[in-house]
């Protein structure tokens, strides 16, 4: 004990002159220990806001939700209410609002509420007593985002369908609603007695019905979601409970918390590197005062020690500075992602996650400082009477114990942590090997820069240019540590940028000129023609007309659907492929969105033995079935069965502005069934748009549109704001890098003050001097960047291809911008941290050797 004190009380006094030196190369950390710490607590903040207000989100302790017109809810309410469950309803459609004041339109969320919403959690309404009047008045309750866009005040007439409402007040938060869902149709809240008076729930009509229940204390909520389970098995009526809603939601933040957390992950390993640096510059300014101790006794283990306790220390120091600023972050982080949560976020401090966070973070700090610490063990007490330089001093054999048992220690920290962190064992694997290839790879490009430094250097270059640029192969050179830093840097950045342009691009209404940007919707067979016309007599292009029959499945090659539903629970394959409400549609062609990738699409001539219709199905969903081509599904439509044959599997592109399908019949299977239809028109200009959509509603009040530019730019917007995210906590990553240049400039500082005297012995002036340290370090920006713009690509590429699914566009005009900040940086980063090599005169660097 008395030995450790000892080695303790040393390492303080010797590290008095070198604390804060050594504490500015352990602060790499801090970054990556605050994203940590700030990811792991909200994200622990949100699953317990998630559980405390589960009941909320759902609406009650469990909901039936239907969407079959044929199936009357009430009787079941009313026997639900005689049970002494707490009962309200709600019914919700989409349809157009309009303000005769204003003349103006807009696609809403109407919702019909009886007198018991919500059971659970409050509604947040300006003025606060409003919600009450919904009952017994005409009033509807609207979002601030529908005043705005309709032009219109609190007081003013809406007219939804054929009923005509008065504006009582604004709704600003409904339990379980995500703000953002406003922006593409806000939501006007009415009583649910009065809904009948909008006309709007005929046939054809898609709609929402639910029963929110609170279950009786005798029963409870497990119980009664078993039961109302069993009763209602055909999948018509959907059984949901809070503790599933919960689940969910938990699962979804889960899987995002994950990423962001690997970001921040990145950030700290990075962020280990520039401490590995930083430290090796350390153990090279304590060369010197490693050999006198040697000579005063202390063996090279104890050397080791001091300085060890000395890089811990600092490593405890700066993980503390992140988990504080993590903490800091964490308070912030609810009101800015507030609009895109379904919950209210209520902050507190998370311990498990600040001692992880502080626990990866010393550790991270330690054994990545270790690395060259083990090096100054070979210092030897003859050091203090000759000079060896300081890659000779610290050379250690081919095979060393202990630098092998830091490496093992290091590679399974690294995969660890990455495993640990990561959602499963089998993408934490994936994270780890590619992590792994870019490391690897930036490794090679630093290997082969430094070759072709040597190879093509030409004798007629400029003095300074051909010195730089020798320095890249010169002993005891940086290439690979700034190379490492850089690079690694502008891979993340390049690639999340590239993953957000291309996720913007995807749904981009207005990138081609033929796209439709109008879409309307719940057209009768009856209003189809006429809508057509209005459009065409309008100037305005139809770009489709789509018809939509409602269906679901019924058997499949004989077996009927019960007995599908209990093979697909003995197999565990997904149930909802058979439960589901199918919306498909009848054409003889294949649209842009989709190709055929199994089988033929449909015969135009059949034989008389072939009586069967064919149909084509999304290869997901026949995935999913477990269909072969040739099997016959049997489809209920409105009660008439309609056996079908599956020709053909398609592959479709769901995020497309276009109307789509699991199903598409041949004509003439399905072309008398009851029907509604889509028609997708081109309109330029916002005014001709709000023309048109005033002229149809006025004209058929139960048709709905909608401006696809809207729902463009609203998911512009959130894609843009979580990008926005993702590249911040990625440029932690550039953020790691500034440390890492400075820690490898000062690792050679010593070398280089001799480089730097031989030169002004020879004559060379202040300005040669800088501008062999200027062409050094735009060589190592410029490569850095290029290695790390290519890896980029390769990743962007593969998300596109296999991820996202998205055609692969890279966007030339960022990469050059992140090549010349990156050489910029480099240049800034490398001339500011070496200015001391061309800053004092020789005699001054004479005596400091």
């Amino acid at each position: 004990m008395s030995r450790f004190s000892s080695l303790v009380g040393l390492a303080w006094r010797e590290g008095r002159h070198a604390r804060r030196r050594l504490l500015l190369y352990m602060s790499s950390i801090s970054l990556g220990v605050a994203a940590l710490v700030a990811i792991d607590s909200f994200g622990g903040n949100v699953a317990q806001s998630v559980r405390d207000q589960s009941r909320e989100l759902l609406g009650g302790d469990v909901a039936l939700t239907s969407r079959e017109a044929s199936i009357s809810l009430d009787t079941i309410a009313d026997s639900l209410r005689a049970a002494g469950h707490g009962v309200a309803r709600v019914t919700s459609l989409a349809s157009m609002a309009a303000v005769p004041r204003t003349s103006r339109t807009r696609l809403v969320q109407v919702r019909g509420v009886s007198a018991e919403w919500p059971l659970y959690g409050t509604v947040a309404t300006e003025p606060a007593n409003v919600l009450a009047q919904l009952q017994r008045r005409h009033v509807a309750l609207v979002d601030r985002s529908l005043l705005a866009s309709l032009g219109a005040v609190v007081g003013d007439t809406l007219t939804v369908g054929s009923a005509t409402f008065t504006i009582g007040g604004v709704v600003d938060r409904i339990p379980g609603d995500v703000g953002v869902s406003a922006a593409i149709a806000p939501r006007v809240i009415v009583g649910r007695r009065y809904l009948s008076e909008t006309r709007l729930l005929v046939f054809g009509s898609r709609s929402e019905r639910q029963i929110l229940l609170r279950a009786s204390p005798e029963l409870g909520a497990t119980r009664l979601a078993a039961r109302l389970r069993g009763k209602f098995k055909d999948g018509k009526i959907r059984v949901s409970t809070a503790t599933q809603t919960q689940e969910n939601l938990s699962d979804a933040f889960d899987k995002l918390t994950s990423f962001l957390g690997i970001v921040g992950l990145v950030a700290l390993l990075l962020g280990g590197v520039g401490v590995a640096s930083g430290v090796h510059a350390f153990v090279t300014s304590k060369i010197d005062v490693a050999a006198v101790l040697r000579c005063l006794g202390a063996t090279s283990r104890q050397v080791l020690a001091i300085y060890s306790l000395q890089a811990a220390a600092m490593g405890l120091i700066g993980a503390m500075g992140g988990t504080l600023l993590g903490i800091a972050v964490q308070l912030l982080l609810p009101h800015v992602a507030a609009s895109l949560l379904p919950v209210q976020v209520h902050v507190a401090l998370q311990p498990r996650a600040v001692l992880l966070g502080l626990s990866v973070g010393v550790w991270v700090a330690l054994v990545f400082a270790l690395w060259p610490l083990v090096s100054l063990r070979r210092v030897s007490p003859l050091q203090t009477l000759r000079r060896e330089s300081d890659a000779e001093a610290l050379q250690l054999g081919r095979f060393d114990f202990a630098r092998v048992i830091v490496a093992v220690a290091l590679i399974a920290s690294v995969g660890a942590i990455v495993l640990a962190r990561a959602e499963s064992p089998r993408e934490g694997i994936g994270f780890a090997v590619a992590i792994a290839v870019a490391v690897g790879v930036l490794a090679l490009a630093a290997a082969l820069v430094s070759r072709g430094a040597r190879a093509l250097l030409r004798a007629r270059w400029p003095f300074a240019l051909r010195h730089g640029i020798s320095s890249l192969y010169r002993p005891g050179n940086q290439t690979r540590a700034v190379m490492l830093a850089l690079g690694f840097g502008v891979f993340l950045v390049s690639t999340l940028y590239q993953v957000g342009a291309m996720l913007v691009h995807r749904f981009d209404v207005a990138a081609d000129a033929a796209t439709a940007n109008v879409l309307f919707f719940d057209v009768q067979p009856a209003q189809a023609t006429g809508l057509d016309s209005t459009v065409r007599a309008g100037g305005w292009e139809v770009v489709q007309r789509v018809p939509i029959v409602t269906m679901r499945v019924a058997g499949l090659n004989g077996v009927p659907l019960d007995s599908l539903l209990q093979r697909a629970e003995r197999l565990r394959t997904p149930g909802w492929v058979w439960r589901r409400e199918y919306r498909s549609t009848w054409r003889d062609t294949v649209v842009s969105t989709e190709r055929i990738v199994q089988g033929h699409w449909f015969t135009a001539q059949r034989g008389p033995a072939d009586t069967v219709p064919e149909v084509s199905i999304d290869r997901d969903v026949a995935r999913d079935m477990r269909l072969r081509l040739g099997d016959v599904i049997t489809w209920d439509i409105q009660g008439v069965k309609v056996a079908t044959r599956v020709t053909s599997f398609r592959e479709v592109n769901w995020g497309q502005f276009t109307p789509n399908f699991f199903a598409v019949f041949e004509p003439d299977a399905i072309r008398d069934a009851p029907a509604q239809y889509v028609l997708l028109a081109r309109v330029p200009g916002d005014s001709a748009v709000a023309r048109l959509q005033n002229i149809v509603v006025e004209r058929w009040p139960n048709i709905s549109s909608i401006d696809l530019s809207l729902i463009q730019r609203t998911i512009e917007g959130i894609v843009r704001q979580m990008a926005t995210a993702v590249r911040f906590l990625a440029l932690f990553s550039v953020a790691m890098g500034l440390p890492v240049l400075f820690s490898a400039v000062a690792a050679t500082r010593r070398a280089r003050m001799r480089e730097g005297v031989l030169l002004k012995t020879l004559g060379a002036t202040r300005a040669q001097v800088r501008a062999i340290l200027a062409a050094e370090y735009a060589a190592l920006g410029v490569m850095s960047a290029l290695t790390g713009l290519v890896l980029s690509l390769g990743g962007s590429w593969a998300l596109a291809r296999w991820s996202l699914k998205v055609p692969f566009a890279p966007a030339v005009v960022p990469l050059v911008t992140i090549l010349v900040g990156m050489l910029a940086l480099a240049l800034a980063v490398g001339l500011l941290a070496g200015r001391d090599v061309f800053a004092g005169t020789a005699m001054e660097a004479l005596r400091e050797s």
